[in-house]
């Protein structure tokens, strides 16, 4: 059954949201976060700093797609205000394994006892940390950070050995909204 819906956000003082085709930028000082969106046919427009998305007789998927770039707006402006953070640990247990930071690259040595570093680039907007065997992932955009701590644990993922054995490699260990 095709309903309107129309769902509206309270834009705090000090952020500006700006409506650009296809994709919503959240900005506050020189922070930015921009979201894209591929809904059909929706009227997103900024009026008496309110958000309002509108939608004539929509259906349940673009509820849903209306729904979720709301979270997805509602996460970049908590996200501005206090950086998404997540905790990983270095845990090695056969050979001793170093992590370093070098020109936006991650750098894994010796991971079980292997010849080859393991190198990941860190994404722009992402500020990685190294502190002796937690690495500390942070970010204004949820999705970023997300993508990077797992990237980061995937690095280390090992095959064809049993896990309960060999449980060496780095795992996340926490997620936080932040404290700024």
């Amino acid at each position: 059954m095709k309903k309107d819906i129309k769902k509206t956000i309270q834009i705090p003082s000090g952020y500006e949201l700006i409506l650009q085709e296809k994709a919503i930028v959240v900005k506050k000082g020189n922070e930015e976060i921009k979201i894209p969106y591929k809904i059909k046919d929706i009227n997103p427009k900024v009026e008496n700093n309110e958000f309002i998305i509108e939608k004539k007789s929509g259906n349940k998927t673009e509820k849903k797609l209306i729904h979720s770039l709301i979270s997805h707006i509602n996460n970049a402006l908590r996200g501005i205000e206090t950086n998404y953070e997540y905790k990983l640990q270095v845990c090695s247990v056969h050979f001793p394994m170093t992590s370093k930071i070098e020109k936006n690259k991650l750098i894994i040595k010796n991971f079980f006892g292997e010849r080859k570093d393991r190198i990941l680039d860190i994404k722009p907007g992402v500020d990685v940390k190294i502190d002796n065997d937690i690495i500390t992932v942070k970010s204004a955009d949820k999705d970023l950070a997300g993508h990077q701590a797992s990237a980061i644990e995937a690095l280390t993922r090992i095959t064809a050995r049993d896990r309960r054995v060999f449980q060496d490699g780095i795992w996340i260990i926490k997620k936080e909204k932040g404290r700024g």
